[in-house]
C-alpha cells in the first residue's frame, strides 16, 4: 500500500455478521464467510485489533478490508489448511527465546526466492503488527497485500537485550533479525517445528506453506 493512500471506505450499512472474542475467533468468520462485513467486539486476545484501532467503545463508521493468511501444513498431510488474522510463529516465539534456546536448520523461501538458509530460533509470518501486544512487527499493515516475515537467528548472548525491546518495536533492524515481505511463504525445517496460528498451538511439521489473502473480510471499526 503506497504511504498516505487511503484505506477502507465509510460504512454503508448494516454489517451481515456479528463476532467477538480474539484473533481465532475472527479467523473462523473470515475462513466461513469470505469477504462478509462483519461487527466484530474484540476481548484482550485480540492482538489485530489493535493494529486497525478497533475497540469496545467507539462507534463503527468505517469499513477495512482485512487480508488474511492461508496457512498449509505438510505435504499431502491429511492436517489440511488453516487460515490467520494475524501471525503465524514457528518455531519459539520471539519473546519466549532465552539463552539456552536451541536453534535449528530451516529454509525461507519467498516468493520463490530463498532469503534464509541456516540454523534459527523462529520464523514470524505476519498479516498484522503485534503478538500478545508487543511490538513484533512495526511493519506489518494488514490491508496491503502482502505478508511481512521475520527469521530469527539472533545469537545467545544477544537474546535478552531483543526481548526487552520487544515492546517497542525497537528490536528491528538487527544484524540476526532478517526481514522481509512477500505474497507466498515457504518454510522447511531439518525437524518439525511447533506453530503457533493466531496465538493458537499446532502440532509440529517440517514443512509449512503460506499465502496472504486479500480481502478476506472487512471489519466495522
Amino acid at each position: 500500500m503506497r504511504a498516505g493512500a487511503q484505506w477502507g471506505v465509510p460504512a454503508t450499512g448494516a454489517a451481515a455478521l456479528a463476532g467477538r472474542g480474539g484473533d481465532a475467533e475472527l479467523a473462523a468468520l473470515a475462513a466461513s464467510n469470505p469477504g462478509a462485513l462483519v461487527h466484530f467486539v474484540p476481548d484482550g486476545r485480540c492482538d489485530l485489533a489493535r493494529a486497525i484501532g478497533l475497540t469496545t467503545r467507539a462507534p463503527a463508521t468505517w469499513e477495512l478490508p482485512i487480508d488474511a493468511i492461508d496457512v498449509h501444513i505438510g505435504e499431502g498431510d491429511d492436517r489440511g489448511d488453516r487460515i490467520a488474522v494475524n501471525m503465524v510463529v514457528l518455531g519459539t516465539r520471539p519473546d519466549r527465546v532465552r539463552r539456552w534456546t536451541r536453534s535449528q536448520s530451516l529454509t525461507v523461501h519467498v516468493d520463490d526466492r530463498v532469503v534464509f538458509d541456516g540454523p534459527a530460533t523462529s520464523v514470524v509470518v505476519a498479516n498484522g503488527q503485534f503478538l500478545a501486544g508487543l511490538d513484533l512487527v512495526p511493519r506489518g499493515h494488514p490491508g496491503d497485500g502482502r505478508l511481512e516475515v521475520q527469521v530469527y537467528a539472533v545469537g545467545p548472548g544477544e537474546r535478552a537485550a531483543m526481548r526487552r525491546r520487544l515492546a517497542t518495536g525497537t528490536h528491528v533492524p538487527h544484524p540476526g533479525i532478517t526481514s522481509v515481505s512477500g505474497r507466498r511463504i515457504r518454510v522447511r525445517t531439518a525437524r518439525p517445528a511447533p506453530g503457533e496460528i493466531d496465538s493458537v498451538a499446532d502440532a509440529p511439521s517440517d514443512d509449512w506453506s503460506l499465502e496472504v489473502r486479500p480481502g478476506a473480510l472487512r471489519v466495522l471499526v
